[in-house]
Parts: C-alpha cells; structure tokens; sequence
C-alpha cells in the first residue's frame, strides 16, 4: 500500500504521510503558489509538480534528491501569420498555456515519456523527463478541434490520459467539452470515440455527438482497459469496448452528477464516484457528504458515509481530486473547502485527516 499521498491546492503542495496509525502533513512545497497538478511516476520516483502563477505563466517543477528544479513548460507554437481563432465567445483565443491540467507518466517501455493535457486543450509529450515538450500537432491541427468549447473554465482543457498498458502506443485522451479522442500510433493520428454519451445541453440535433460531450473525468482498468468509466456532466458512463461505445448508467442515487472516478485497478466492475447537485448548486445534496460505490458494473451502488459530514457540507470534490491506491484499498480525497478524506477499507469507513487546508485541486499516492 502507499504510506504517502501528495494534495495539491490553491497554496501549495502538501505531502501527508501514515505514522504511527495516523495521517499527518509532513511537509509543504511551493507554499502559497497555486499548484494545479502533482504526478508521482512510479516507474523512477520523480515528482512533477504544475504551478499556476497567474500573470506570470505556467511553470513545471520536478524533483530531485535534495529539493525541486525548474524544467520547461509544454509551449504553444505561434499562430500562423494572418490566423485568426475565436473561443466561444468570440474572443480570439491565445495559443498559450493557460493551465496544465493533466500530467501521466508513459509505459513502462518509455521510462523518460511524459504526457501533458493543457487549457486550452493542446497535448504534449516529453521523452525526456519533461526536459523538453512537444506538442501532438495531429490533434491540435485536426479539423475537429475548433468545435471544442469550454466549460467551466471557459477554455477547452484536456484532462484525461489514459495509457493502454498493453501497448503505450494506444492513448485516450477526454476533453471538457470535447469528448474523447484515441490514437494507436503514439499520436501521429487521432479518431473520435465515445458514441452513446449524451449530451442534454446540446441543441437537439447534437445530443448525441460525440464531440459535444461534456467529459468530466475518463478513467481506465490497468488489469481490463477495455473497460472505462466516465463521470459526465449529464451522468455515469461506462464502455466495455475501449470507449468506442458507452451505456448510461442511471437511478444512482443521490445524484449521478460529480466530477471524479476511480476504478478499481483489478476489478472493472468497482468505481467509486463523489456526487453532488447538478448545475443549479454544485454541492452535495441536503449537504451530505457521500462516496458512491459499484461493484456489478453499475447495476447497484453503496452510499457510503461513516466518517463523513452528514449536515452542512458543502464540499465539491474536482475531476482530479479522487484517488485510488496501487492495490486499490486506499481512497482519498480532497474539496474545495479544504477538507481531505483517506479511507483504508475501499470506502467503508473515512478519516478526516483536515478541514483547513487551500482549496484541493488533485490528489495523488505516491
């Protein structure tokens, strides 16, 4: 199991570590810079951490055996001379990094690959430990790619990497809101996927285009990735075909509305959800905090609440801010109100390890 777990917020990275039956936080990094994403790459120990430093850009940090070192941010190339590209609102929109909003470490194959999802929504790669990046200028050129639209955010943000074990060639990517995207070449090509999704927020005619899904969060078995589950805005999704097509799972209560998902990493058929009220409030129904769980593929659900706020909560819980341990017995996970959850028994039972941290954007074992 993984003794140490890395929450990264508004006002730093903190590493909260289990001692002595306990977890503590034994340490805090770039304290008060806004850290949007951790990734620990199991494969040499290295962290990466993502910094948001506002009007002062993007930055990416990687460790080393005495601290941290600045290594080079994922970089948009310059427009084409006399190119013109609006957002959705009719802003001409900036081919710069406004947030990195994902980080994956490659195959087990490639020990120096690195990928990195982006606002507003460019993919890049890195062979050599984020040394360098370059950008998959197959999607960002692919003619589909201008119907991307934002949502919470406003920009379209690729958030979601999955590799396929078998074959770190095969790569899914999910973009907010631009559906689901795969290649098999290593990036060189890109085809849409995710038919079965709907979209209810689309006119009528586009309800079930796979481009305007709206996916807040793909996630993908280790031991069965042709089985993957999506938290949608419209609901819970789950594929048995490697995302090519989705059954709607309905009737969850209390909501199947959220933004994260964890599978389990040997069992496909167990997915853990955090739910909460849909577009009018986005928190959690009657102010209950809960953890949905399947184990049938999504034919029934545990709601799961001992040792979490039953009155008065009003935590939202983001894509990025659910994990899973590498045996798949540990959960945790961290809010917008600076609260953060571990769980040992797959989500029986939950401690409370604060309540006072920076709002959390991402969770990570490590």
């Amino acid at each position: 199991m993984n003794d140490r777990l890395l929450v990264s917020t508004r006002k730093g990275l903190f590493t909260v570590s289990r001692q002595a039956r306990r977890w503590e936080i034994t340490a805090v990094d770039f304290l008060g810079d806004n850290v949007s994403m951790t990734l620990a790459d199991g494969r040499d120990g290295r962290l990466y951490a993502a910094l948001d430093h506002g009007h002062f850009g993007v930055k990416l940090h990687r460790s080393t055996k005495t601290g941290w070192e600045e290594i080079a941010a994922p970089a948009y190339p310059p427009k084409p001379e006399g190119y013109e590209e609006n957002d959705m609102w009719g802003r001409p929109l900036n081919w710069s990094t406004a947030r990195i909003w994902a980080l994956e470490a490659g195959g087990i194959n490639e020990p120096g690959v690195i990928w990195c999802g982006t606002l507003p929504g460019g993919l890049f790669r890195s062979a050599d430990h984020g040394q360098s990046w370059a950008m998959v200028r197959a999607l960002w050129d692919h003619p589909k790619r201008k119907q991307w639209s934002g949502g919470g955010a406003d920009l379209p943000g690729l958030h979601s990497i999955c590799i396929d074990p078998r074959n770190s060639q095969r790569v899914w990517v999910a973009v907010s809101t631009g559906g689901i995207w795969f290649t098999e070449d290593g990036g060189a090509s890109w085809t849409q996927r995710g038919e079965g999704m709907r979209a209810e927020y689309a006119p009528p005619e586009q309800i079930n285009d796979p481009i305007v899904q709206d996916v807040h969060r793909l996630v993908q078995c280790p031991a069965a990735p042709k089985r993957m589950w999506v938290q949608h805005h419209n609901g819970i999704f789950v594929s048995s075909d490697e995302g090519r097509t989705f059954t709607e799972i309905t009737g969850v209560e209390p909501s199947t509305f959220g933004f994260a998902v964890a599978v389990h990493p040997r069992d496909p058929d167990t997915a853990w959800f955090i739910p909460e009220i849909k577009d009018e409030r986005r928190i959690p129904r009657e102010g209950k905090l809960v953890v949905t769980r399947t184990r049938d593929r999504g034919k029934s659900f545990d709601v799961l609440t001992k040792g979490l706020p039953q009155s008065h909560a009003y935590d939202v819980v983001y894509r990025h801010a659910l994990t899973l341990d590498t045996d798949g017995i540990r959960l945790a996970f961290g809010s917008t109100t600076g609260g953060l959850w571990i769980s040992e028994d797959q989500g029986e039972t939950w401690v409370g390890v604060t309540h006072t941290l920076p709002p959390v954007y991402a969770v990570q074992f490590a």
